[in-house]
Protein backbone atom coordinates (compact mmCIF):
# COMPACT_ATOMS: atom_id res chain seq x y z
CA UNK A 1 0.00 0.00 0.00
CA UNK A 2 1.50 3.47 -1.05
CA UNK A 3 1.19 6.15 0.85
CA UNK A 4 -1.02 9.13 0.81
CA UNK A 5 0.17 12.75 -0.76
CA UNK A 6 1.24 14.66 2.41
CA UNK A 7 -0.44 17.54 1.09
CA UNK A 8 -0.60 20.68 3.57
CA UNK A 9 -3.88 22.32 2.07
CA UNK A 10 -5.68 19.04 1.96
CA UNK A 11 -4.50 18.04 5.13
CA UNK A 12 -5.67 21.08 6.64
CA UNK A 13 -8.76 21.33 4.67
CA UNK A 14 -9.60 17.50 6.19
CA UNK A 15 -8.59 18.74 9.75
CA UNK A 16 -10.72 21.63 9.78
CA UNK A 17 -13.59 19.47 8.54
CA UNK A 18 -13.20 17.23 11.63
CA UNK A 19 -13.50 20.74 13.77
CA UNK A 20 -16.53 21.51 12.47
CA UNK A 21 -18.56 18.91 13.72
CA UNK A 22 -16.67 19.24 17.07
CA UNK A 23 -15.87 22.57 17.91
CA UNK A 24 -12.45 21.97 18.41
CA UNK A 25 -10.27 18.82 16.70
CA UNK A 26 -6.91 17.73 17.61
CA UNK A 27 -5.34 15.76 15.21
CA UNK A 28 -1.95 14.56 15.76
CA UNK A 29 0.86 13.77 13.04
CA UNK A 30 3.55 11.15 14.42
CA UNK A 31 6.68 9.78 12.81
CA UNK A 32 10.36 8.72 13.48
CA UNK A 33 13.29 11.11 13.81
CA UNK A 34 13.96 12.93 10.84
CA UNK A 35 10.74 11.83 9.50
CA UNK A 36 9.55 15.43 8.49
CA UNK A 37 6.01 15.68 10.98
CA UNK A 38 7.40 18.95 12.26
CA UNK A 39 7.89 21.00 8.91
CA UNK A 40 4.28 19.11 7.59
CA UNK A 41 2.78 20.20 11.09
CA UNK A 42 3.76 23.81 10.80
CA UNK A 43 2.49 23.78 6.99
CA UNK A 44 -0.73 22.11 7.98
CA UNK A 45 -1.34 25.05 10.69
CA UNK A 46 -0.54 27.77 7.89
CA UNK A 47 -2.74 26.15 5.82
CA UNK A 48 -5.51 25.78 8.15
CA UNK A 49 -4.83 29.49 8.28
CA UNK A 50 -5.21 30.85 4.83
CA UNK A 51 -8.13 28.57 4.48
CA UNK A 52 -9.87 29.50 7.64
CA UNK A 53 -7.88 32.56 8.29
CA UNK A 54 -5.33 33.89 11.32
CA UNK A 55 -5.59 31.73 14.76
CA UNK A 56 -7.75 29.08 13.48
CA UNK A 57 -5.25 26.52 14.32
CA UNK A 58 -2.23 26.14 16.67
CA UNK A 59 0.81 24.14 16.50
CA UNK A 60 1.33 21.60 19.79
CA UNK A 61 4.74 19.91 19.85
CA UNK A 62 5.35 17.02 21.95
CA UNK A 63 9.17 18.20 21.78
CA UNK A 64 7.98 20.71 24.55
CA UNK A 65 7.38 17.68 27.03
CA UNK A 66 11.17 16.89 26.71
CA UNK A 67 12.56 16.45 30.26
CA UNK A 68 15.51 18.91 30.89
CA UNK A 69 19.44 18.42 30.91
CA UNK A 70 19.67 18.54 34.67
CA UNK A 71 16.64 15.79 35.17
CA UNK A 72 17.82 13.58 32.53
CA UNK A 73 21.83 13.54 34.16
CA UNK A 74 19.97 12.80 37.16
CA UNK A 75 18.24 9.80 36.09
CA UNK A 76 21.24 8.42 33.76
CA UNK A 77 19.10 8.97 30.45
CA UNK A 78 21.18 12.23 29.24
CA UNK A 79 23.08 9.72 26.70
CA UNK A 80 19.69 8.62 25.36
CA UNK A 81 17.90 12.30 25.12
CA UNK A 82 15.13 11.72 22.64
CA UNK A 83 13.47 8.34 24.14
CA UNK A 84 10.28 8.11 24.90
CA UNK A 85 11.04 7.68 28.77
CA UNK A 86 12.58 10.91 28.52
CA UNK A 87 9.81 12.72 28.11
CA UNK A 88 7.50 13.98 30.63
CA UNK A 89 4.41 11.62 28.80
CA UNK A 90 1.99 12.35 31.73
CA UNK A 91 2.02 15.91 31.15
CA UNK A 92 2.24 16.03 27.47
CA UNK A 93 -1.48 14.05 27.67
CA UNK A 94 -2.88 15.85 30.28
CA UNK A 95 -2.21 19.34 28.16
CA UNK A 96 -4.20 17.50 25.47
CA UNK A 97 -7.12 16.98 27.81
CA UNK A 98 -6.68 20.84 28.67
CA UNK A 99 -6.82 22.07 24.89
CA UNK A 100 -9.55 19.89 24.38
CA UNK A 101 -11.85 21.17 27.73
CA UNK A 102 -10.47 24.89 28.19
CA UNK A 103 -11.93 26.46 25.32
CA UNK A 104 -12.80 30.15 27.05
CA UNK A 105 -9.21 31.13 27.88
CA UNK A 106 -5.94 30.84 26.39
CA UNK A 107 -3.89 27.51 27.03
CA UNK A 108 -0.33 28.03 27.27
CA UNK A 109 1.94 25.31 26.56
CA UNK A 110 5.92 24.74 26.04
CA UNK A 111 8.17 24.33 23.04
CA UNK A 112 11.89 23.04 22.60
CA UNK A 113 14.28 25.28 21.58
CA UNK A 114 17.31 23.64 19.60
CA UNK A 115 19.15 26.47 20.19
CA UNK A 116 20.02 25.75 23.74
CA UNK A 117 18.25 22.03 24.13
CA UNK A 118 16.00 22.58 26.43
CA UNK A 119 12.22 23.21 26.60
CA UNK A 120 10.72 26.55 26.94
CA UNK A 121 7.96 27.02 29.78
CA UNK A 122 4.59 28.97 28.02
CA UNK A 123 6.12 29.50 24.74
CA UNK A 124 3.14 28.93 22.67
CA UNK A 125 -0.07 29.70 23.18
CA UNK A 126 -3.71 27.98 22.00
CA UNK A 127 -6.31 30.67 21.67
CA UNK A 128 -10.12 30.22 22.61
CA UNK A 129 -10.67 30.95 18.53
CA UNK A 130 -8.07 27.64 17.68
CA UNK A 131 -10.42 25.41 16.60
CA UNK A 132 -8.30 22.91 14.62
CA UNK A 133 -4.83 21.75 16.83
CA UNK A 134 -2.17 19.88 15.22
CA UNK A 135 0.11 18.10 17.59
CA UNK A 136 2.84 16.42 16.03
CA UNK A 137 5.92 13.68 17.89
CA UNK A 138 6.89 10.81 17.90
CA UNK A 139 5.29 8.55 20.36
CA UNK A 140 1.46 9.35 19.13
CA UNK A 141 0.61 6.39 19.02
CA UNK A 142 3.11 4.09 21.34
CA UNK A 143 1.83 0.95 22.96
CA UNK A 144 2.50 1.84 26.73
CA UNK A 145 1.17 4.26 28.84
CA UNK A 146 0.33 7.20 29.22
CA UNK A 147 0.96 7.52 25.58
CA UNK A 148 -1.82 4.72 25.26
CA UNK A 149 -4.18 7.92 26.34
CA UNK A 150 -3.68 9.95 23.35
CA UNK A 151 -5.45 8.50 20.68
CA UNK A 152 -8.97 8.94 22.69
CA UNK A 153 -8.00 12.53 22.38
CA UNK A 154 -7.23 13.19 18.95
CA UNK A 155 -9.67 13.18 16.24
CA UNK A 156 -7.44 11.00 13.84
CA UNK A 157 -3.09 10.69 13.71
CA UNK A 158 -1.10 11.04 10.71
CA UNK A 159 1.96 8.76 10.36
CA UNK A 160 4.79 10.34 8.09
CA UNK A 161 6.40 7.27 6.43
CA UNK A 162 10.44 8.61 5.05
CA UNK A 163 12.73 5.77 3.85
CA UNK A 164 15.62 5.25 6.95
CA UNK A 165 18.50 6.52 4.21
CA UNK A 166 16.37 10.14 4.17
CA UNK A 167 15.84 10.41 7.40
CA UNK A 168 19.29 9.68 8.68
CA UNK A 169 20.40 12.26 6.06
CA UNK A 170 18.32 14.92 7.82
CA UNK A 171 19.19 13.47 11.04
CA UNK A 172 22.95 14.28 10.55
CA UNK A 173 22.65 17.21 8.83
CA UNK A 174 20.66 18.44 12.27
CA UNK A 175 23.05 16.88 14.83
CA UNK A 176 25.96 19.08 12.97
CA UNK A 177 24.08 22.39 12.81
CA UNK A 178 23.87 21.63 16.43
CA UNK A 179 27.10 21.15 17.23
CA UNK A 180 27.92 17.61 16.99
CA UNK A 181 31.58 16.36 14.68
CA UNK A 182 29.98 14.43 11.61
CA UNK A 183 31.41 11.00 13.17
CA UNK A 184 29.16 12.08 16.44
CA UNK A 185 26.36 12.78 14.41
CA UNK A 186 26.36 9.85 12.44
CA UNK A 187 26.67 7.82 15.32
CA UNK A 188 23.68 9.66 17.23
CA UNK A 189 21.35 9.13 14.01
CA UNK A 190 22.08 5.51 13.42
CA UNK A 191 22.04 4.44 17.61
CA UNK A 192 20.06 6.45 19.50
CA UNK A 193 17.71 7.46 17.26
CA UNK A 194 17.74 4.36 15.29
CA UNK A 195 16.52 2.66 18.56
CA UNK A 196 13.38 5.29 18.90
CA UNK A 197 12.77 4.41 15.06
CA UNK A 198 12.31 0.50 15.94
CA UNK A 199 10.05 1.16 18.60
CA UNK A 200 7.93 4.01 16.51
CA UNK A 201 8.46 2.60 12.79
CA UNK A 202 5.54 -0.67 13.49
CA UNK A 203 2.92 2.20 15.29
CA UNK A 204 1.81 3.56 11.54
CA UNK A 205 -0.11 0.74 11.42
CA UNK A 206 -2.39 2.53 14.10
CA UNK A 207 -2.67 5.41 12.02
CA UNK A 208 -5.32 6.76 10.53
CA UNK A 209 -3.12 7.96 7.43
CA UNK A 210 0.17 7.13 6.32
CA UNK A 211 1.78 9.85 4.14
CA UNK A 212 5.22 9.95 2.32
CA UNK A 213 7.76 11.77 4.14
CA UNK A 214 10.43 11.35 1.57
CA UNK A 215 10.11 14.56 -0.11
CA UNK A 216 12.63 17.66 1.29
CA UNK A 217 10.03 18.70 3.36
CA UNK A 218 12.76 19.58 6.51
CA UNK A 219 14.34 17.74 9.33
CA UNK A 220 11.86 17.19 12.21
Amino acid sequence: MQPDTADPHALAQRGLALAATRGRAIVGISGSPGSGKTTLARAVVDAAAAQAGDGAAAYLPMDGFHLADATLDALGRSGRKGAIDTFDGWGFVALLERVLAERDHTVYAPAFDRSVGEPIAGSLAVEPAARLIVVEGNYLLAPVEPWTRIPALVAETWFVATPEQERVRRLVDRHTRHGRTPEAALAWAREVDGANARLIEPTAAHATLVLDGGLPVGTA
